[in-house]
């Protein structure tokens, strides 16, 4: 009886030391989530060859598609991220598009394909821009939302769609009019 008592005392000890280990681990992981994710500096050349600089955005939220030539998905965004960018003219938002490609791929398609945002070309280098935010980069298409202070508050593999934009534009604009939390805007994005 003394045994079955002190085995059952032991079994529960384990337990909670069990259960106390689980909370920590928790609270850990919810701490690690609400830490800014930020935006690195970069430097890519540009269609036209030139070299730019992540920081003639800064004093804009920004909405940083990567994607590449061989990528359908990728190629059926830009009309949509063309006309989204005409539609922002007057905002605080830049569409960025990083091609994770080779640089004469890229070009070749740009003459076929009109763009209306800003087109920076790299491969390795392109990956390495979302991998030094703190990012895991996984696949094409891939989106990041991006805030005026470089807080990376959203990220999004695969497709843009229409309704995906008009989210993400309604976020960026109510947070640039002082309408909505950067809290509250991870939470509404959290949705796509």
């Amino acid at each position: 009886m003394m045994k079955s008592f002190f085995t059952l005392i032991l079994l529960l000890t384990l337990m909670g030391c069990d259960q106390m280990e689980s909370q920590k681990k928790s609270t850990h992981e919810e701490t690690n989530k609400s830490e800014k994710q930020l935006l690195m500096d970069f430097e890519m050349i540009d269609l036209s060859g030139s070299i730019r600089n992540s920081s003639e955005w800064n004093n804009s939220a920004k909405l940083i598609n990567f994607w590449a030539t061989w990528c359908a998905p990728c190629r059926r965004e830009i009309p949509l991220l063309n006309e989204t960018q005409k539609n922002l003219t007057g905002t605080q938002i830049q569409i960025i598009g990083i091609a994770v490609d080779d640089f004469d791929e890229v070009l070749s398609y740009a003459e076929t394909t009109n763009f209306d945002y800003p087109i920076l070309i790299g491969e390795e280098d392109a990956v390495a821009i979302a991998e030094n935010s703190g990012v895991d980069f996984i696949g094409l298409p891939f989106t990041m939302i991006v805030t005026k202070d470089q807080e990376i508050i959203k990220t999004h593999i695969g497709e843009i769609k229409e309704h995906h934009i008009e989210l993400i534009t309604q976020t960026l604009k109510a947070i640039e009019n002082g309408e909505m939390t950067v809290s509250e805007a991870k939470m509404q994005l959290g949705s796509i």
